[in-house]
């Protein structure tokens, strides 16, 4: 048992030194793996000095120039790293044939160094892309003008030229050839990229007519979006929406369907006021000259009284004798009084625009009373703001509505029903 425990460490030892003399005869292969070693060691340092040396001199140089912002993001997206790899690829690629090894290991491995030679430009490329992009959107172009979908969509086709000369290397053959194989795919391709090409269309369309920027408040109902716009790529737009969750629609789905837009109104400078008062239609009557004479004690009213018991008077004295009817004399009606008043009211608000249109109206009445809308702008088109001035317009409003002798429609609640049983109970 020993001796065969002490054979182990032997035959082990002499399976090592066997395989280490078949790799030691065996000198292509030897040679090949040193060589890889070895120029794998070189390449990484070359690769991080010539990293470093052109980063530092690009940064150096466009901070002399003013551009500070493109030295951090080419250094950032590793383009230096990425042209520091692709470079020490094209020196061994150049000083490969001096290497005795066999001429189709030799090709191989003058095609994968040629692809990733490639890739490494074509991710140099890209980063370059995505610097351009970072810095645009830091500017005040940004908040109008979204160039995302662009970036997106060049650098889709610059992996497919990527992938094109990576197969076309690899196969030996002209990536002419390999395009004209694409040509007699395109239906297939067609298939497969249709949303790119539909959103690429949408977002040309769009930038075109500028129908959305970011930053824009939406509506978009089908979709399930009410709110801002935060990001517009090339397939999709994200819209944050009032209860802080995000709605991601397709871009063509913006250019094929409706939707709401608020950005025109915020660049107007104006929000829109429209809300009804429903006034009871049993409280709606002449008013007395006793009552017209209290309404005179309200500056807001007296040019309109004035100009209108005028009117009435002289009216009135063209039917003679019809006159002394009180059906056929014009008189004036709280209802009507009470519209003036709130016209006169926002012409006279500070907080709402005066060169826009506005109007008090009634509507056609119906079962729920009488509506009386107040149609405005106010001056300040901000959320919180524009709900302030509404509210304080229509708090005073609703507040004089019994100065006219008027009352708001209301339908009876529970307690109004209470009330009108224990009133019945009493009077029986």
């Amino acid at each position: 048992m020993q001796q065969e425990e002490a054979s182990i460490p032997e035959s082990i030892a002499s399976y090592g030194h066997t395989l280490f003399n078949d790799l030691v005869r065996d000198a292509e292969w030897a040679g090949i793996f040193m060589l890889v070693l070895a120029g794998l060691f070189v390449f990484l340092g070359t690769a991080l000095l010539i990293a470093r040396v052109l980063g530092t001199i690009s940064q150096r140089a466009l901070r002399l120039a003013g551009r500070q912002e493109w030295a951090e993001g080419l250094i950032s997206h590793r383009v230096f790293r990425n042209i520091g790899f692709a470079l020490p690829l094209l020196a061994v690629l150049s000083n490969l044939p001096m290497l005795a090894i066999r001429p189709d290991l030799a090709i191989l491995l003058t095609r994968i160094i040629t692809s990733a030679g490639v890739v490494f430009v074509f991710l140099a490329l890209i980063g370059v892309l995505r610097t351009w992009e970072d810095i645009y959107s830091a500017s005040h172009r940004a908040q109008t003008r979204s160039i995302k979908g662009y970036v997106e969509l060049a650098r889709i086709l610059l992996w497919v030229i990527c992938t094109i000369l990576v197969v076309s290397i690899m196969m030996d053959r002209s990536p002419l050839l390999m395009l004209s194989g694409l040509g007699a795919l395109s239906a297939v391709l067609l298939l497969v990229f249709k949303d790119t090409l539909l959103s690429l269309v949408a977002s040309t369309q769009m930038s075109n007519y500028d129908m959305l920027r970011l930053g824009d408040w939406i509506e978009m109902p089908q979709a399930g979006a009410d709110g801002f716009v935060i990001d517009m790529a090339l397939h999709t737009v994200k819209v944050q929406n009032w209860d802080k969750t995000v709605t991601t629609i397709p871009t063509y789905k913006l250019f094929s369907e409706s939707f709401r837009n608020w950005r025109h109104m915020f660049e107007s400078g104006g929000r829109r006021i429209k809300r009804t008062l429903r006034i009871d239609a049993s409280t709606v009557r002449f008013l007395t000259e006793q009552e017209i004479e209290a309404l005179r004690r309200y500056a807001l009213l007296g040019e309109y009284l004035d100009g209108k018991q005028q009117e009435l008077e002289e009216s009135n004295r063209q039917l003679g004798e019809l006159s002394a009817i009180p059906a056929n004399r014009r008189r004036l009606t709280n209802i009507g009084t009470f519209r003036a008043y709130a016209k006169a009211y926002i012409e006279r608000h500070p907080e709402i625009r005066q060169d826009m249109i506005m109007i008090v109206r009634m509507m056609e009445p119906h079962s729920e009373g009488i509506p009386i809308e107040v149609y405005c702008f106010s001056n300040n088109t901000a959320w919180v703001e524009y709900e302030r001035i509404q509210g304080d317009i229509f708090d005073h409003l609703l507040a004089i509505l019994p100065e006219f002798w008027l009352r708001l429609y209301q339908s009876p609640a529970g307690s109004d029903i209470a009330r009108l049983q224990n009133f019945t109970r009493n009077q029986e």
